[in-house]
């Protein structure tokens, strides 16, 4: 293959040789060369052809056998939110009781100045029914009151400290939007669900701008170190326990800290109404500073399967398989929803939703479909993240409304927090239904891929692992989670790139490797086409480039 616009105009900075390329234009690597220069790449050809660019100064990167791909982009990620947890009591490197309880021991003990210990990344599945209780950290730290957000950040865990600080008993109900969850004789157990976590996050000191700024940037090079070049925040605004991230990215963004391209997804506030539009319209027109720039609204319309929250068109089940009462949550009402999608899509905004259960799914796309009514068809390139459960009447709608599925792929496979506290609350007939990735790429939709850090991994290869095996790494390789809802590795992969690129609008310039877009790329240390699928997430980044500059080279 050859692509070698703009040769004869400029001499290489970098080139890539003694490898394969994932040009992101056909389905496979090809054998091929790059050179970059001025930001951007030069030219795709042959070794002799791009040697030829190469001039006294340019380095000479051999791939050693391994893949040169377009850097990955996260369409559905909180980095800030990440960051500050890295740097504070982080608990997402532990999967125990006694290691939870020592990070959070630690980190109060070398901390005594701390008026709260804040922190999160815990797992539901570790505790019996997801549900830990305030006498466990009791133990640990009995004298100061903490907050820990679990790692999907739809709950948290509580002291009896928090609790009795916030003025939260069990004479409290219930807020509309979430759960306390309870002991027998109705007092607050320690695990607060969805919008009742905002009734003890409301006292918790927030992360200084100071705090949120360096978290961005800690979270930044964690992504670079992953080969992650640009993302979308799925959550720009304040929010429970969490301080407004707005400005902490003009800040880093008009002091050149920010290298990444990031979109920002403005917060569409649940308690509000059609008021808060001309506010976003605001953000949107002051929210726009080097390489990041606030364009699209993020709509959380439903919970999670696991705290029974998700909408779903049927009741859950109880433990013994039959109905409740319960559908879960829509948290804004549909002729709320109709209408503010309404008026956000004429205005030019991207929408970007929470969708996981399938009433929440329908929802959203009834939405869509009377916007597109109204307005007519645009260029908005709205998506719908997480879609954990799909009604199949619903699959082909996403293509005709242009609506892209934004996916979190290393969620769809079987470990304790799916087989405990999902399954057997859908029933088989739903379970089957989760995570249609194989069933909306067949049916036309645009995929794009994102990990919801810091709920799980942002590694991306570790997603595409999920969604080639639908298996987590390492797993028994004889049980995948629906297979028949798997994809290929090259539909993967593009999903995490070219997919992501679209998604931001960021398509024309970044998400293939051709002559003429943004050298942002990342270097394999393999060709995962060559190895089994199994191993695809053994695969490392050795280097990140961001418009033809190195941000991360690996150790060694």
């Amino acid at each position: 293959m050859s692509d070698t616009r703009q040769r004869d105009t400029q001499r290489a900075d970098t080139v890539f040789v003694g490898g394969k390329v994932f040009t992101g234009t056909g389905d496979a690597p090809v054998r091929a060369a790059v050179a970059i220069g001025g930001g951007r790449v030069l030219a795709v050809s042959d070794d002799s052809g791009v040697r030829a660019l190469a001039g006294r100064t340019t380095e000479v990167v051999d791939l050693e056998g391994g893949l040169l791909v377009p850097g990955f982009q996260d369409a559905h990620v909180h980095p800030v939110v990440a960051g500050v947890q890295m740097l504070g009591c982080d608990l997402s490197g532990q999967h125990s009781l006694d290691g939870y309880l020592k990070v959070v021991a630690d980190h109060a003990r070398s901390h005594p100045e701390a008026a709260w210990i804040r922190g999160g990344g815990w797992s539901m599945d570790v505790f019996p029914g997801g549900t830990p209780t305030r006498a466990l950290l009791d133990a640990v730290v009995p004298d100061r009151p903490v907050l820990l957000t679990n790692r999907d950040g739809h709950g948290a865990w509580v002291n009896t400290r928090a609790l009795r600080l916030a003025g939260v008993d069990r004479h409290t109900p219930d807020p509309a939007d979430g759960r306390i969850e309870r002991e027998p004789d109705g007092s607050p157990a320690g695990t607060l669900q969805e919008g009742a976590v905002d009734l003890v996050a409301r006292h918790v000191p927030l992360a200084t701008p100071d705090e949120s700024h360096a978290g961005l940037l800690a979270a930044q090079e964690h992504l670079f170190s992953l080969g992650v070049t640009g993302w979308q925040d799925a959550m720009i605004g304040a929010f429970p326990g969490n301080p407004d991230n707005h400005d902490v990215y003009l800040r880093a963004a008009r002091e050149g800290s920010l290298r990444a391209r990031v979109v920002g997804a403005l917060w569409w506030d649940r308690e509000r109404g059609l008021e808060q539009i001309p506010e976003l319209e605001e953000r949107r027109r002051t929210g726009r500073a080097g390489r990041f720039r606030a364009t699209s609204v993020k709509i959380m319309q439903d919970g999670i399967a696991e705290n029974f929250t998700a909408g779903m068109l049927d009741p859950y089940l109880d433990g013994c398989g039959c109905a409740t009462a319960n559908s879960g949550l829509s948290f804004i009402e549909p002729r709320l929803l109709t209408e503010a999608v309404r008026l956000l899509d004429r205005s030019g905004f991207q929408l970007h939703f929470h969708a996981l259960g399938d009433r929440a799914v329908r929802e959203v796309l009834d939405a869509l479909e009377a916007a597109r009514t109204a307005n007519g068809a645009n260029d908005n390139r709205h998506h719908l993240a997480h879609l954990q459960v799909v009604h199949p009447d619903d699959i082909g709608r996403f293509a005709r409304l242009g609506a892209a599925a934004n996916i979190q792929a290393l969620w769809a496979a079987h470990e304790p927090q799916m087989d405990e506290l999902t399954i057997p609350f859908l029933g088989p007939e739903r379970a089957a239904l989760q995570y249609p990735f194989g069933d909306l790429h067949r049916a036309g939709t645009r995929l794009v891929a994102g990990s919801d850090w810091s709920v799980s991994s942002p590694d991306p290869l570790e997603g595409i692992h999920v969604a080639v095996n639908r298996q987590v790494p390492e797993q028994d390789p004889g049980r995948p989670f629906f297979p028949e809802q798997a994809l290929t590795l090259a539909q993967a992969l593009t999903a995490y790139t070219a997919g992501s690129a679209w998604v931001n609008h960021l398509d024309g310039v970044t998400g293939t490797i051709e002559a003429g877009k943004y050298a942002d790329l990342a270097v394999l240390d393999r060709d995962p086409f060559e190895h089994p699928a199994q191993e695809i997430a053994a695969t490392r980044v050795r280097r990140t480039y961001l418009e033809g500059e190195q941000v991360h080279a690996a150790a060694g």
